[in-house]
């Protein structure tokens, strides 16, 4: 059977060279990331056109999302990383203010001395360093080190359990989000989004910008916990980015968030994915831990749409390794079953209940293939959802654009082709297409779903038609 989950991966020194993007485009990589936390415009801008290039040149519709940094706060430069025993005090203060104490260093972020309370906790480097706030200033802040660690230059903060005023896009968001459309993302990634509205803020720059990209929301805090609901609904697809996310919660609480998280966005009708150290052992070593394995496995049980590499392939010596890794594990899970989260999807129209009614009747019959014709990918998204277990799940469409923004979609294989003016014909030449690629037999039964156009009509359809 081919493999359901879809792998984002994300490309950086380890894997930005032609060869090796169509490498991982040949070993199963649906999805191509760039981090504009650490990317520089003219080079996202070529690893886009490679990406596109190299899928071209393979014949398959393979997807790039620009994942913007968003409002993070980071501490300044230092001349030297200032090594911290416990009970050492830290002081964070604005920029263009003098140091109190020795131990002193810049926030990027001047409205954290109005958000944070003494007492809180301060956690730098993605919990490499945990700090109590002692002191709270207008200007400054002072901590004091819970654990010996290090303190480099433009550190990352967290402070669980406060709600920040920070803005939905910064300044660099806006110019990422500029490049992005020039170079036609199919989907962009807001971080640190917080409700609803910061969703919509985004939404809005793309179309502002006459951009085609959907939206993909990366959940990072309780604040974003908090508002699950309205923020999946207001995007295409949700991001659970379990590094932020495990440091701003209990980490025993993150396998039930994430769990909860994904089946809500089943109930719900939104895509999912799973991120953040899936095998950061892999970084440095060939295989991963066993631990690693259990947790990947788990994803791919929950029937998460995808899976995604960080620094596995961005920075890490085995990039390749990573995905082959990624596709073993998957492709077996996928075999034993999963946890049936689609039998839950909330049916609200008439076309999410026509796909539901296609997809009970190709799951009843043996060797059935599941066919959706869609313009827009929206009908091809909803059937996806109900989580089909047909071993061939195809979509076609007119749009080179809604076939990359498919490659996120759990278990289907998008396909472009014209449509005819009439669905009978249509019909006939999808099923001449799988059957020249081998992947229907002649006189195999075909369930097809549609919300095409039909004698002038928009009509949500089922037809069982026989190859």
């Amino acid at each position: 059977m081919p493999r359901k989950t879809k792998l984002v991966v994300t490309l950086g020194p380890a894997t930005e060279s032609p060869e090796t993007i169509g490498q991982l485009i040949e070993l199963g990589a649906n999805v191509f990331r760039l981090n504009m936390s650490h990317a520089k415009h003219e080079w996202a801008a070529e690893m886009a056109k490679l990406v596109r290039r190299e899928s071209a040149a393979r014949h398959t519709h393979v997807a790039v999302l620009f994942d913007l940094t968003g409002p993070s706060i980071r501490t300044g430069d230092l001349k030297e990383p200032y090594e911290l025993k416990i009970g050492d005090l830290v002081e964070f203060r604005k920029a263009d203010t003098e140091p109190s104490i020795p131990l002193s260093t810049t926030v990027n972020y001047p409205g954290m001395m109005d958000d944070v309370s003494e007492g809180k906790t301060l956690v730098v480097d993605n919990g490499t360093l945990l700090m109590e706030i002692r002191t709270k200033k207008d200007d400054r802040i002072i901590c004091e080190v819970r654990n010996a660690g290090k303190l480099g230059s433009r550190r990352h903060i967290n402070l669980p359990g406060t709600r920040l005023n920070l803005p939905a896009m910064t300044d660099k968001d806006r110019k990422d989000l500029s490049l992005a459309v020039e170079c036609d993302a199919d989907y962009i990634a807001g971080s640190f989004v917080r409700d609803a509205a910061h969703v919509q803020e985004l939404r809005s720059a793309v179309e502002a910008l006459e951009g085609n990209a959907q939206i993909i929301s990366k959940i990072e805090d309780q604040e974003a916990v908090r508002h699950i609901d309205a923020i999946i609904q207001a995007s295409d697809a949700i991001m659970i980015a379990r590094g932020d996310l495990g440091i701003e919660v209990a980490f025993e609480e993150l396998p039930i968030l994430q769990r909860r998280i994904i089946k809500r966005c089943h109930e719900l009708g939104r895509r999912v994915i799973v991120a953040t150290q899936l095998l950061e052992s892999m970084i440095q070593n060939p295989t991963p831990t066993r631990a690693e394995v259990t947790d990947c496995s788990n994803a791919v049980y929950e029937e998460a749409d995808a899976l995604m590499l960080s620094g596995e392939t961005s920075i890490g010596k085995h990039p390749l390794r990573c995905v082959e890794a990624l596709v073993k594990i998957s492709s077996r899970i996928e075999r034993s079953g999963g946890l049936g989260y689609g039998t839950g999807v909330l049916l609200r129209d008439e076309r999410q209940k026509t796909a539901r009614a296609a997809v009970t009747l190709s799951d009843s019959l043996p060797d059935a293939r599941l066919v959706v014709l869609t313009r827009r990918g929206v009908l091809a998204n909803h059937t996806a959802m109900l989580r089909p277990k047909t071993a061939g799940f195809y979509a076609f469409t007119p749009r080179e654009t809604v076939c990359r923004q498919l490659a996120l979609t759990r278990n289907i294989e998008a396909f472009k082709m014209p449509f005819a003016a009439g669905i009978d014909e249509t019909i006939e030449r999808a099923a001449k297409f799988l059957i020249d690629r081998g992947l229907v037999q002649p006189g195999g039964p075909m369930v097809i779903v549609s919300d095409l156009l039909s004698d002038h009509i928009a009509a949500n359809s089922i037809l069982l038609h026989h190859a």
